[in-house]
């Protein structure tokens, strides 16, 4: 198998000596874990080294992979510009992972640079292979803000383009794990911190690929991580296979988790096709969840599904409950695509005949003109999860202690300016948070006088 081995690494700057200053002898343990990789890939010497980075160009929508034949990078911006970086890409195995990406109309490439020179996520674990191991190329892939089972994919893709072109390969996830394990380190503390690291070094030494899928990413952002997404595209590049895990070290002295462990493929093994399994598994809960949806969300469904399919705007049907027919309110229609925000498109109050037509228009809105994203594909229906919110009539409010993150929307006006948020969503968990969210929707700077209104929703799954 071309790809010889992958690795799970951190990317803290004061492990380097000329950084550290003696600093780096706290993380002791993670230095000596990091020589024996240095030490294995050396000994296997390896044709291409691909890093996967955090800190390499990152999009929303698009993973980036470092153009050119050739870079550099220094340690400059951590006060040591001594320390610098002439790396050869791999243009040929870049090539053919762009060919597939194009084929397969997945969004990764080479367009959109934004820095050429290495990031530190690259130069750390690179620092610790030069000492030992001059040869072979390098290929630079960023992260991005797409599902985690994008990245298992890229993963995936990147296996098949090393399996085209016959190089051998060892993979580098470098990442570092949860910044809030200690309040004394530099990020300060959150609960999810400590449960993170125990849970993905769990994860990592067992070599359960699959749950890596799994982390909610709500929980991921709280504990600050920045390695996940990188550990998830190594995944995929070892999609189908056994793997031979050591668990080599793993520290929280200065409040970062830094986690080190090898994956050296085994056999294939088809119980280890983590891709497949997760979607079969969610594609049924999807399904059930469809099933037994209230009549709200089916209509929601029903009407999305034609308009993309057909483009077709479907009638109110005879069998919506009457309360659909007799009631005027505006109404929200939110749609998640692997557990990601897909669309999300609403009137604060009634602009047709009934709460039916609301959801009808909206669901169509949501689906196809929400400006944040391209219109849900045809593709895309069987993954989608969608719930429906119906507004009461707001009411003002003087200030923000009467507002309920759990209980209440929010509506912010300046002028003709005007910004709404939803009540009981992921991520914001407080009141100050809900306004300032809503009032960047409605474009209102902090400086502009605002009013208050609040409203509740009836939720519908």
């Amino acid at each position: 198998m071309p790809i010889l081995a992958a690795f799970m690494v951190p990317h803290p700057p004061l492990i380097i000596p000329d950084v550290g200053r003696g600093g780096e002898a706290q993380i002791i343990e993670t230095s000596m874990a990091y020589e024996k990789v240095a030490d294995l890939i050396a000994m296997m010497h390896p044709e291409t080294i691909i890093i996967t980075s955090p800190h390499a160009t990152m999009y929303a929508d698009y993973f980036h992979i470092s153009p050119g034949g050739a870079t550099t990078g220094s340690m400059a911006q951590f006060g040591a510009g001594q320390v610098r970086f002439i790396e050869e890409y791999d243009k040929k195995l870049v090539d053919e992972i762009e060919k597939l990406a194009v084929k397969m109309d997945f969004p990764a490439g080479t367009m959109g640079e934004i820095d050429r020179d290495l990031d530190h996520g690259t130069m750390v674990p690179l620092w610790f292979i030069r000492n030992k191991y001059k040869e072979g190329k390098i290929i630079r892939v960023g992260l991005s803000g797409l599902p985690l089972t994008d990245h298992y994919k890229l993963g995936q893709i990147i296996r098949e383009a090393v399996d085209n072109t016959g190089r051998n390969v060892v993979v580098v996830a470098s990442g570092d794990l949860s910044h809030k394990l200690q309040t004394y380190g530099p990020y300060g503390y959150a609960p999810e911190g400590p449960v993170y690291d125990q849970k993905i070094m769990d994860v990592c030494s067992r070599g359960a690929f699959g749950e890596m899928l799994e982390f909610d990413e709500d929980f991921c952002e709280k504990a600050a991580e920045c390695g996940h997404r990188s550990f998830v595209i190594m995944a995929g590049t070892l999609d189908g296979v056994k793997v031979v895990v050591n668990k080599l070290s793993h520290q929280d002295i200065t409040g970062v988790g830094y986690g080190i462990c090898t994956f050296f493929p085994a056999e294939a093994d088809p119980k280890r096709k983590f891709l497949d399994i997760y979607l079969n598994k969610c594609e049924e809960a999807l399904e059930m969840t469809r099933k037994n949806a209230d009549p709200y969300v089916k209509l929601a469904y029903k009407s999305l599904e034609s308009y993309i399919l057909r483009r077709e705007v479907i009638a109110v049907p005879d069998d919506v409950p009457e309360e659909m027919l007799t009631k005027r309110a505006g109404a929200f229609v939110s749609i998640h695509e692997h557990g990601k925000l897909r669309g999300c498109i609403g009137t604060i109050g009634p602009t047709t005949e009934n709460v039916a037509s609301e959801i009808i228009n909206n669901a169509i809105s949501a689906s196809t003109r929400d400006p944040r994203f391209d219109p849900i594909k045809p593709d895309e229906l069987k993954w989608l999860d969608i719930n429906v919110d119906i507004l009461e009539e707001p009411e003002n409010i003087a200030s923000l202690r009467e507002l309920d993150v759990k209980r209440y929307g929010v509506i912010v006006t300046s002028g003709r300016k005007r910004g709404l948020l939803l009540p009981d969503l992921d991520g914001v968990d407080t009141v100050e948070q809900q306004v300032e969210i809503a009032m960047q929707k409605g474009g209102i700077g902090e400086d502009e006088a605002i009013e208050l209104q609040r409203f509740e929703v009836v939720r519908h799954y």
